[in-house]
């Protein structure tokens, strides 16, 4: 019965995806790229994540334009009218956990917004306003 149990649970382990990553990871590395980008650089600020978040830059479009003022709600593209889930993890929980959707998202967004990628101070900036919802 305990080589069972031993097997049962092995074959568990092997078979289930690669552990989800957190929120808090992705901001270690926004942090890390954010103090190699500038020494002086001391933490992410929620209050200047939501006014970038809120605010249209040398674009049309701001996050909100598609993600609303409140990320923690459903949002729609602005063009496709395609739904989007809350960005809120509160609300979401399956945001910030693949790196490489946090990664094509940041990019493709920061894109359509900024015309350029967003810096690490940005998207940590932005990721601690959407934590502190």
């Amino acid at each position: 019965m305990k080589h069972l149990y031993t097997a049962l649970l092995l074959s568990t382990v092997i078979a289930m995806p690669a552990w989800a990553e957190q929120p808090q990871d992705f901001l270690t590395r926004f942090a890390a790229q954010a103090k190699t980008d500038n020494a002086a650089f001391s933490g992410f600020d929620a209050s200047h994540g939501e006014q970038f978040f809120k605010s249209r830059h040398d674009g049309d479009w701001s996050c909100s334009s598609c993600h609303t003022d409140n990320p923690a709600e459903p949002g729609k593209h602005s063009v496709t009218k395609k739904d989007i889930k809350p960005l809120a993890p509160s609300t979401n929980p399956e945001r910030f956990t693949n790196a490489e959707k946090v990664e094509k998202w940041f990019k493709r967004n920061c894109k359509d917004v900024l015309k350029r990628e967003c810096t690490a101070q940005e998207k940590g900036d932005v990721l601690t306003y959407l934590l502190s919802l």
